[in-house]
């Protein structure tokens, strides 16, 4: 009997170690409850538009729509681009430190003179209020993670994507101010009409990674406004200073983009 009653509690403690297990994992994978979509995939409920030469929420030309469950880039409706340069802001709140994460897909055909912005899109970080953007201004000031849909001729020639571009802002890589405007990521280089799942991971002003299947593929620091060509009068007393939080955009610069899976993780 004893002998039983030895062989009942070591199987009772093993089952039970499984079940403990099992339900640390299950807490372990609960996080990714935290994640927050923050388009719905039917309407544009907390998002702004602004294109450059109108009015807030005056959506140009149809510029954006929705398809699919995606929000679409589209120049159907224009003869030419004429430095239309558009973003939409998801304006429900600001973001200091968090996980973004989205796909991107370039489309048909590019339609602005300059082949810099040639199969060119991003997601802006950090940007300022949509609602005191001036009229004309082209571009908010912000951290941009830059797009390129690759295997193109670009002047410049960058063809990786999630790279890092500063509109009226500076950071730091590897401890030396970023020399360039646009600075390459160490991606590879995706196609056309091929979907890109991306990742950012942002901590306020102090540092920002850019990632792309589990690859961290770009890093900077010291996020601050600059005085640059991008800079408005809004932010002249500011120069120099950190840049902490703000919206986030998607932009429109061109060429047709498509958008979707945008969910978001708040961090502490």
């Amino acid at each position: 009997m004893q002998v039983i009653m030895k062989y009942f509690y070591v199987i009772f403690f093993v089952v039970s170690m499984v079940v403990t297990s099992c339900g640390l994992n299950d807490k372990q994978e609960s996080p990714s409850s935290d994640w927050q979509a923050l388009f719905d995939g039917k309407t544009f409920d907390g998002w702004d538009i602004k294109v450059a030469g109108y009015d807030l929420n005056d959506n140009y030309n149809n510029t954006y729509l929705i398809e699919d469950g995606s929000i679409v880039v589209s120049y159907d409706q224009y003869d030419s681009f004429d430095e239309k340069d558009g973003n939409i802001f998801y304006t429900k709140k600001k973001f200091k430190n968090y996980h973004l994460k989205l796909d991107y897909k370039f489309y048909g055909d590019h339609i602005r003179d300059g082949d810099w912005s040639y199969r060119n899109s991003g997601v802006m970080l950090h940007s300022e209020d949509p609602k005191k953007i001036f009229k004309d201004q082209q571009v908010p000031v912000s951290i941009e993670a830059q797009f390129l849909g690759g295997l193109q001729n670009r002047s410049d020639g960058i063809k990786t994507t999630l790279n890092m571009c500063s509109p009226g802002t500076d950071v730091d890589i590897d401890g030396k101010i970023a020399p360039e405007h646009c600075m390459r990521s160490s991606s590879k280089i995706y196609p056309i009409n091929e979907w890109v799942s991306i990742e950012i991971v942002v901590h306020s002003d102090s540092i920002v990674h850019h990632i792309i299947e589990k690859d961290t593929i770009m890093t900077y620091t010291n996020i601050r406004y600059s005085n640059d060509r991008f800079s408005t009068e809004n932010f002249k007393d500011l120069v120099g200073k950190p840049l902490e939080e703000g919206y986030i955009a998607l932009q429109s610069e061109g060429h047709p983009v498509m958008f979707r899976n945008i969910m978001i993780k708040e961090l502490d």
